[in-house]
């Protein structure tokens, strides 16, 4: 079935729609506040025909007849209508600029919230700069314009009713004057936004891109800088912000056009109006007081209607936002969140593959009738070479992609059946990719177990053989690591990853190359907590340097997405097969094929 379209504004209004009586309140006293605006226009006619009328004003025939009781009606009633018009401004840009932050904020974090539930697929055909220009950068544009741009059409519309109004009662044959460029507004401001809004759209896209790009350059500032890559770099950002530049202008030379022509256009009305109404006001056909009115109701009509552009063109750019902000959010999850319960502590950790077929996105499959059974509480090893599918295990075993086809159980229950956050929490992993937040060495091995005890942390990273050099830092555990842990080294961002999954406790351990950026010396240390760690929990451990998977209780070879080889360690030593050629090369001797 065909998806409903809708203008992103509606879907706007349909997602606020728990706003809907603070929205009403803000348009209210938007609608009021302009009311009172536009009386003062009003108040200079009455003036003016106290002076020329006096006894004979609109005023005198409510029964004030002199002058000055007149003169002091009009003042009171001029500080009543500034007072209101004062309040009623307050109140509007109270209301809409909280309105505005209060859909920021939940736009924000349900796109967040959508986007971590996004198979890992989702974000490897995405750059993270664009992903982050839409969090940021759009949801921001959407908030700047109900800051300003909903209050300014609700006043404009109300100045054209109210005023319209107003002039077809106190002189119908000068009304359509007036009114007579506001078809001519209307038709203009439609075309303006027909074509403004594949530009701006442009202009998001290319904003996004650049976004992209510098985020991946601060991501890799090390890499940039150890290659002597600066000056191409700086090509690049030049390249696609001057990309942006052009779509800005493009759009810029178009909106720009908009308030001058606008502006001739209202000029026609107002010397009409000024003229025409001049002649009937000297024939007598028009109060002197009205005319005054009308002259400056006109200005006051017709002027802010040259503000258009600039809300038009806060309209397009917010609206182009607003489009890439739901197209996240329209995006399906693919991911099932299972509905079947596995308390944690139920958890028994028996693992089975089945005739389990996986690729990458349209690839060829990495692992093809792939079968294996982990026993529970069992050590198990898994080494091939790069590319053989290792690493794919751990990640279809926490459900990050989903199998083709085939079967994964744990504790005999499909783990498509149970429920993500209970799977994923009897899991520990620790990857050779480490990554660690900005923060304190104790929030970073305290994530995940967030009301562990300074006790347990410390605990943990003893185990993890990290205890030591965490004193040795200048604040011990409360020292700021920095982003991705880069203060450290990457033996001891690694020994912090290992605290943080003995801290977790889960009845499974994932170590996927856990020892490949430690030294020998700490090599040891850990193997000899490992081997704590792993006793009464399944452990799958992947590795290149086999010395520390030799104690496994069984050890599988794999080779282009199969299992070639298994066995213990001794055992396959004596199969001089693979893992054989693999051993001697760690151990300094020439590779030499079975």
């Amino acid at each position: 079935m065909k998806q409903k379209r809708y203008h992103p504004f509606q879907r706007l209004f349909q997602y606020a729609d728990r706003y809907r009586l603070e929205i009403w309140k803000a348009s209210a006293c938007s609608v009021l506040n302009k009311i009172f605006d536009l009386a003062p226009p009003a108040l200079i006619g009455l003036a003016v025909d106290i002076v020329v009328q006096q006894d004979s004003s609109f005023l005198a025939g409510w029964g004030i007849q002199s002058v000055l009781a007149q003169l002091i009606v009009l003042s009171l009633l001029s500080f009543l209508i500034w007072g209101f018009e004062s309040l009623f401004e307050y109140a509007y840009q109270r209301l809409w600029r909280n309105l505005a932050q209060s859909i920021q904020h939940d736009l924000r974090l349900d796109a967040y919230s959508h986007l971590q539930e996004m198979e890992l697929s989702f974000f490897e055909e995405r750059s993270t700069g664009e992903l982050l220009s839409v969090l940021n950068d759009d949801i921001n544009q959407l908030e700047r314009f109900l800051d300003g741009g909903a209050n300014e059409i609700l006043q404009v519309t109300t100045t054209v009713i109210v005023i319209g109004g107003a002039f077809f009662l106190l002189a119908p044959n000068v009304a359509w004057l007036a009114m007579l460029p506001m078809p001519f507004i209307l038709w203009g401001s439609i075309s303006f936004q027909k074509r403004l809004a594949p530009r701006y759209t442009a202009v998001r896209e290319a904003v996004g891109w650049l976004n992209a790009q510098l985020t991946n350059n601060l991501t890799g500032i090390t890499t940039i800088k150890s290659f002597t890559a600066e000056d191409y770099e700086i090509q690049r950002i030049d390249r696609l912000s001057d990309d942006y530049r052009n779509s800005n202008r493009r759009a810029i030379a178009l909106s720009a056009a908009f308030v001058p022509l606008i502006r001739i256009i209202i000029l026609v009305g107002f010397t009409a109006t000024l003229l025409l109404g001049g002649l009937e006001a000297a024939s007598g056909n028009l109060a002197v007081g009205t005319y005054s009115t009308m002259v400056f109701l006109t200005q006051r009509l017709l002027w802010p209607l040259t503000r258009l552009g600039e809300t038009l063109d806060l309209y397009q750019r917010s609206s182009a936002s607003t489009r890439r902000v739901f197209k996240v959010l329209d995006t399906p999850i693919t991911v099932h969140p299972g509905d079947k319960p596995l308390p944690v502590e139920r958890v028994k950790g028996e693992i089975a593959l089945d005739n389990v077929t996986f690729g990458y996105l349209d690839r060829s499959p990495v692992i093809a009738d792939f079968s294996l059974q982990v026993p529970a509480g069992k050590t198990i090893a898994i080494v091939g070479a790069t590319g053989s599918g290792k690493s794919t295990i751990v990640k279809l075993l926490l459900r990050l992609y989903e199998i083709k086809s085939g079967r994964i159980t744990l504790d005999n229950i499909d783990i498509q059946q149970i429920v993500l956050q209970d799977l994923r929490r009897s899991i520990g992993l620790v990857s050779q990719d480490v990554f660690l937040f900005h923060g304190t060495v104790a929030e970073n091995i305290r994530y995940g177990s967030f009301e562990a005890s300074d006790e347990d942390v410390v605990a943990a990273a003893a185990i993890a053989e990290a205890h030591q050099f965490i004193s040795e830092l200048p604040q011990g555990y409360d020292t700021v690591i920095g982003e991705r842990g880069q203060k450290l080294s990457g033996g001891q961002r690694q020994r912090l990853a290992i605290a943080r999954a003995v801290l977790k406790d889960p009845p499974i351990l994932i170590l996927d190359e856990a020892t490949s950026a430690v030294d020998n010396e700490t090599e040891a240390a850990i193997q000899r907590s490992l081997d704590r760690i792993t006793q009464h929990r399944t452990t799958i451990a992947i590795a290149h340097r086999l010395s520390t998977i030799r104690n496994a209780d069984c050890i599988y070879v794999m080779d282009k997405g199969y299992i070639v080889e298994r066995g213990s360690h001794e055992a396959l030593l004596e199969r001089q097969g693979i893992y054989t050629g693999l051993w001697r090369v760690q151990m300094g001797e020439p590779y030499r094929e079975a």
